[in-house]
């Protein structure tokens, strides 16, 4: 016989506590219970049936059906949110922004991850739409998903967070990554280094092109050479981060100071200088992205653009709501990164690698 810890025997689940139960606990009608249990229904009872309602149905442990409160009002109290990486730590913190978000609010998030293909973009998204979720949230939107995205707007509410889609027309919350592309280009330039590379992020990525657009203003406006790698980071994770220093390290050019960008990548940059005897920042500065809570004790801590990741997803979360609850105009939220400076980086010291 098969017990369980506390050796009882396992049975099968009691069966879902229904209004007519309630009904019978309270001594009133199952039409009483119902209206007691609806908000917008409340005030049809007195106050003390619905009082006496609401005791018994905390007793029996009643947990509303959320299919039939979808039919009776056309929502599921449900938000699906479409990542791109479970594994990448900043996607932990917009999560967790847009779940403390929705929980107050009685909405639950269904969390689905892409793996950044596009294929399975469109399978999430076509199982989020048949579980009747009330709005979608990604950070995986990427080149490839505009027809997707617009065909699942059609239907529900779409909130891109962290991405966005050039002509997208979605609503949109995202950081101003031009604007970070620029603080780290100043950074590494005001310090004096004059040759310079990056480590590129996936090219179908508009917030990686946006972080190399605002790199290379900044370093050719103070005068700074920018050295091609010749490659871009299939995917922005450590791997890639070797891959593609080892090609700007394996090239003739003297380089200084390297802007990866995203920490996982400057992460790749920092075992590659290990690797290679070169000190960081005396040989060459690294300046990452994101600001994950590991780069403040990576060796040396780590240089970084700051975005609000936590912050975001309570933004996208909360438009996601208001949007399934009214109408409203496609629009763009954008959040302004900072620079964070810590030892990854300093003025050159070596003439040459």
């Amino acid at each position: 016989m098969v017990t369980n810890q506390d050796g009882v025997k396992p049975g099968r689940p009691s069966a879902r506590v229904t209004l007519k139960r309630i009904a019978e606990a309270a001594g009133v009608h199952p039409a009483t219970v119902s209206r007691a249990l609806d908000p917008e229904k409340s005030a049809m009872i007195s106050d003390e049936t619905r009082a006496l309602v609401l005791e018994k149905a905390a007793e029996l442990d009643y947990h509303p059906s959320i299919p039939a409160r979808t039919l009776r009002h056309g929502r599921s109290a449900t938000i699906g949110v479409i990542v791109a990486d479970l594994e990448n730590p900043y996607t932990a913190r917009m999560i967790r922004g847009i779940e403390n978000a929705l929980e107050g609010r009685g909405i639950m998030a269904l969390i689905a991850e892409t793996q950044d293909d596009v294929d399975r973009m469109g399978r999430v998204i076509s199982n989020l739409l048949s579980r009747s979720v009330d709005a979608i949230i990604t950070t995986a939107a990427r080149k490839g998903t505009e027809r997707l995205l617009r065909k699942a707007y059609a239907q529900v509410p779409v909130v891109l967070a962290d991405r966005s889609l050039v002509g997208g027309g979605l609503f949109t919350v995202a950081p101003d990554d031009l604007l970070g592309g620029q603080l780290a280009g100043k950074h590494l330039t005001d310090l004096g280094h004059r040759t310079v590379a990056e480590v590129a992020g996936p090219s179908d990525v508009s917030s990686f092109e946006r972080r190399s657009s605002g790199f290379r203003q900044a370093a050719e406006a103070a005068g700074a050479r920018v050295i091609e790698a010749g490659d871009t980071a299939i995917e922005p994770t450590v791997p890639e981060g070797r891959r593609i220093a080892r090609l700007i390290f394996d090239g003739q050019e003297t380089v200084t100071g390297v802007f990866a960008h995203n920490d996982l990548m400057a992460l790749g940059v920092l075992d590659v200088l290990h690797e290679r005897s070169l000190r960081c920042p005396e040989d060459v500065s690294v300046v990452g992205y994101d600001d994950l809570p590991l780069t403040a004790y990576t060796t040396p801590p780590l240089t970084t653009v700051r975005l609000p990741g936590y912050q975001l997803g309570r933004m996208a979360a909360e438009i996601a709501v208001s949007l399934s609850e009214a109408e409203g105009d496609p629009t763009d939220l954008t959040i302004a990164p900072t620079l964070v400076e810590r030892d990854s980086t300093g003025p050159p010291v070596s003439d040459s690698i």
